[in-house]
């Protein structure tokens, strides 16, 4: 299995285990400010086990963490506000897509410029 997954982009795995940790976050939010009882406790354990995902996609990944470490948090970023708005419809700030561009700017270059 481990050997299948070698031949897997990493970006696939980065995109995975950005979706289900922002989802698992946005998860046990809802849980502790929107809901109570069972409820609760059912998005806490569905909040656990994506973020359980997460961790176990991230390090599927057939690579080292520190040479996706700058795209996975661009990704991060991105990921987090599509995520954000679906689930609490709120759109990002002009302060929030200028920093956001900051953060995208500068997992590129953490991941792809090579020095010489």
């Amino acid at each position: 299995m481990m050997k299948a997954l070698q031949n897997v982009h990493p970006i696939v795995f980065l995109l995975i285990a950005t979706t289900v940790e922002v989802a698992g976050d946005a998860l046990i939010r809802k849980a502790i400010y929107d809901h109570a009882g069972l409820y609760r406790l059912g998005l806490f354990l569905a909040g656990a086990a994506l973020l359980f995902a997460y961790g176990t996609f991230l390090n599927l990944a057939p690579v080292e963490f520190g040479q996706v470490v700058g795209l996975y948090i661009a990704t991060l970023f991105v990921v987090w506000q599509v995520i954000t708005f679906i689930s609490f419809r709120t759109l990002p700030t002009i302060p929030m897509l200028v920093g956001g561009a900051f953060i995208v700017a500068g997992g590129l270059v953490v991941t792809f410029w090579k020095p010489a």
